[in-house]
């Protein structure tokens, strides 16, 4: 059993295969937080938190005589506001009379088999063999108001879900104010906050800083989770690297406005509480009306953040993911977007076709300009309806083409957004988000869809549902590309607008779950300008999500470093694009670009027809590879062996689930002169197996060749045991030119 209760001591213990976590029931009836650590096999922890006096932290009522059981210094799995504890609250709720805080304690728990859901939200799944759930209702007495705590308990996968369902027990309205996912207390340790922050183009950049004395938040207030704070951190010991080190991985299931806060208190204790971004929240609740915080999922590792990494990644992939294109085999894909923008006609369209299909490529995607009078992005977002000016015949003809060269065909959408200067916003101009009596705050003309409302949705789902019905349409893009602002909906009285910006977030996931479910064999591929809704929420509905709208292959590898510390390869859309770069100005090798891209799930955004004939040879070769790779690129162990902006060169490392294939791939981001080779030490193999290296892509490296092999590329290949890969390492001679690669393949001899 996974969950046990203890009655005698009130201990409730939550056990992984690595991981212990541990509660205590009070005898006051609150809900202590003990520990969350490596496992413990069945140790009462209660003495790790004493009872003592600590001046100015009041105690709960019956505790007056002794004064040695303030809330203000106990750790506790659900903290409220205005009891006694005055740092950071998971809950804040208003009664009707206006009193703030909730005294809440417990009044019953239950295990089951099985994993729970969420109502309207995105969360893990389970078979029952897999998970147990535990659910812990906590009550105010004065209001009536309870708390479900929900947590679900992966045994084998050392991962712990949590989420919290508030209902109104009372006879009153009650308002909450914030309605947080999660707290976790630390009470121990010398912690370090890792957070991934970034903008439009940069995105999940991994910043790593000491706590203070004092809150630190990370968050959004954009409607979206952003380009700017990532739903997801690490709190980690100061020891913590990539092979060693405490740490605790923080993701919330969310795609909405959130907000993580840190605190360390007064007697050195760390608290986190995350959710919901409680700035412009207001949600009343009714009588007997409840309301659901979206989950997060939680791990724990002391083996560093790189177990931490691959925890997740497995996870998401088993549990998040879901449906067709979980498990198979994604198209590798050419996207029209920066080979011709708005310019495009169906022969433009076919011509790249063909040379896509010649090269090896598996599906055709039409970007953003095929609909309405969308010439360029100032107009017809709304208007789903073929531009047959440009596409004489509509898209049947198109996509006709595409299919009869052997492609699959893939479109561009932004569902959720309209144009000012569109039919659909002069037909209804009460479904975009304004504030009555101001002119809004537009962002590329283009204004946010109220996607509260339930007759915008429909009309979504029957435009959208309608295009994949009527045409062969085998991949969607659904891209967002502002972020809220003027948040009004028309269609919510007054006391309900601060309901809106987690409603707009429901009524997205209400309109993905539908169009996801039936069409299960489109793949879908998520998108907000790039990486600004790149959270587990997405990932529900969306199998890949487009990493960055900068395709710098160097830039990139920044950002797909941040993005691996919590999200899979085969999540994060990538690209080999045009060059000289269209975000940067930056020429890298096309070799390069390759190697970089395969590290996501890979495709091509440029003009095959501009390249030359030796450079459509480097593509087939590059696809080819890429193919016969894909397994252990896309389903294995990620390791991170050196990253960018340490040193002069970044690289990385998959290893399939069998230890029986490896892939290493190396870029220098810095050449110089007079330096040695570089030496790596590579990870996660078997250490008594014995590896050929049997595959070898550079580009500008041919010294490489000559060392490894000798001076005869074609003489016997290299076979190392796994021991000397890991302890003793490869060193690769040094490689000239700008940014440089190899990528090395091994397979284990049988």
């Amino acid at each position: 059993m996974s969950v046990t209760f203890d009655a005698r001591s009130g201990i409730i213990t939550l056990d992984t295969v690595a991981t212990t976590y541990q509660m205590k029931l009070a005898e006051t009836g609150h809900l202590l937080h003990l520990y969350y650590g490596r496992r413990i096999p069945g140790d009462d922890l209660t003495a790790l938190i004493p009872r003592v006096d600590v001046s100015f932290a009041p105690d709960p009522y019956e505790c007056r005589a002794t004064r040695t059981f303030s809330l203000d210094v106990q750790p506790q799995e659900y903290p409220a506001a205005n009891v006694g504890d005055f740092r950071v609250p998971a809950l804040i709720a208003e009664s009707a009379d206006g009193v703030y805080g909730d005294d809440l304690r417990c009044v019953s728990h239950a295990v089951r088999p099985g994993k729970y859901a969420l109502e309207g939200l995105p969360c893990a799944d389970a078979g029952e063999e897999d998970c147990q759930t535990l659910a812990i209702t906590l009550r105010d007495a004065a209001t009536g108001l309870q708390v479900e705590l929900l947590y679900g308990v992966y045994e084998k996968e050392d991962v712990i879900t949590r989420a919290v369902k508030i209902v109104n027990g009372g006879d009153k309205d009650i308002v909450l104010h914030r309605a947080s996912s999660a707290a976790l207390d630390v009470p121990f340790g010398d912690w370090q906050l890792i957070h991934f922050q970034g903008r439009h183009a940069m995105e999940r950049q991994m910043e790593r800083v000491d706590l203070m004395h004092g809150i630190q938040s990370v968050g959004s207030t954009r409607g979206a989770s952003s380009h700017h704070h990532n739903p997801f951190v690490i709190l980690c010991g100061r020891e913590a690297g990539e092979e060693q080190g405490e740490c605790y991985g923080v993701m919330p299931v969310y795609s909405g406005s959130h907000r993580t806060d840190v605190e360390l208190d007064q007697t050195g204790d760390v608290r986190l509480v995350t959710g919901i971004h409680p700035d412009m929240f207001r949600w009343t609740l009714k009588p007997g009306e409840a309301f659901t915080a979206p989950e997060v999922i939680l791990t724990f590792t002391h083996e560093g953040m790189g177990a931490l990494s691959r925890r997740y990644h497995r996870f998401l992939r088993e549990h998040i993911i879901r449906g067709k294109w979980n498990h198979a085999a994604r198209p590798v894909l050419l996207n029209n977007w920066e080979a011709t923008y708005f310019d495009f006609n169906t022969g433009k369209i076919l011509a790249i076709a063909e040379q896509a299909a010649a090269l090896g490529a598996d599906l055709l995607v039409l970007d953003d300009g095929w609909f309405g009078q969308r010439n360029d992005d100032n107009r017809a977002l709304g208007d789903w309806f073929v531009n047959e000016e440009k596409l004489p015949g509509g898209l049947d003809a198109l996509i006709k083409g595409v299919n009869g060269l052997g492609l699959k065909f893939g479109i561009w959408m932004e569902p959720e957004m309209v144009s000012e200067d569109s039919d659909l916003y002069r037909a209804h101009p009460d479904w975009a988000l304004t504030v009555p009596g101001r002119k809004p705050t537009m962002g590329r003309n283009q204004l946010v869809l109220d996607m509260s409302r339930g007759d915008v949705r429909d009309y979504l789902y029957d435009t959208i549902a309608g295009l994949l019905r009527k045409h062969h349409i085998e991949y969607v893009k659904w891209d967002m590309n502002r972020n809220m602002t003027d948040v009004y909906s028309r269609a919510l009285p007054a006391d309900r607008q601060g309901e809106l910006f987690h409603r707009y977030i429901l009524g997205v996931y209400d309109l993905l779950e539908r169009l996801t479910t039936d069409f299960p064999d489109v793949l879908w591929e998520g998108c907000s300008g790039g990486g600004g809704r790149f959270d587990a929420g997405m990932l529900r509905y969306h199998p890949q999500i487009w990493l960055s709208d900068d395709t710098d292959a160097i830039e990139r590898l920044y950002i797909q470093h941040g993005s691996s510390f919590g999200y899979p390869v085969s999540a994060m859309g990538a690209h080999v694009s045009a060059c000289p770069n269209h975000q940067t100005g930056r020429t890298v090798a096309l070799g390069t670009r390759a190697v970089v891209a395969m590290s996501g799930t890979f495709g091509y955004e440029l003009d095959p027809n501009a390249l030359t004939d030796g450079e459509r040879e480097q593509v087939k070769a590059q696809i080819a590879r890429f193919k016969r790779w894909y397994d252990v690129i896309q389903n294995g162990d990620y390791y991170r062996l050196a990253a960018p902006g340490e040193g002069r060169f970044a690289a990385w490392q998959t290893v399939s689930a069998d230890r029986g294939e490896a892939l290493v791939s190396a870029v220098i981001t810095h050449a110089a002169a007079n330096l040695p080779g570089i030496h790596l030490r590579l990870r996660g193999l078997d250490p008594e197996a014995r590896y050929e290296m049997d595959e070898m892509a550079m580009e500008g490296c041919q010294a490489i060749a000559d060392a490894m092999y000798g001076q005869d590329a074609a003489a016997e290949r290299p076979v190392y045991s796994g021991a000397a890969l890991m302890y003793a390492g490869v060193t690769l001679p040094v490689m000239g030119g700008d940014y440089p690669a190899a990528q090395l393949h091994f397979t284990r001899v049988k």
